[in-house]
């Protein structure tokens, strides 16, 4: 796979990546930090190293499955592995400027 391939994927997993929301913040996953790395072999495996607000979060079982489901469903992705970690510790410092905008945590 090319290097430029590999870049248009990888926007396309950020745009699916902004269509997954965290029910306890309004906001997308991707704006939120919640996603660590983004990781694309030359076969067109994704891997995706993403955390959660705290392992206490109510969708720790549904979110990290959906976010898999919803990247191996983009067209041109061979497979989709979703990895929770949780070093280093979510903080509201990784949210984006919008998303701090969003939810008014300036």
């Amino acid at each position: 796979m090319e290097i430029a391939d590999k870049i248009t994927l990888e926007i396309k997993v950020i745009d699916v990546l902004k269509t997954c929301f965290d029910p306890e913040i309004p906001t997308n996953i991707f704006d939120l930090g919640l996603v660590y790395e983004i990781n694309i072999d030359d076969e067109a495996n994704v891997h995706t190293k993403m955390t959660l607000t705290s392992p206490s979060c109510p969708v720790a079982g549904t979110l990290p499955p959906e976010v898999e489901e919803k990247i191996r469903n983009i067209q041109g992705v061979s497979s989709s592995k979703v990895e929770v970690i949780w070093e280093p510790s979510w903080s509201k410092d990784m949210m984006s400027e919008t998303a701090k905008f969003e939810t008014g945590m300036f």
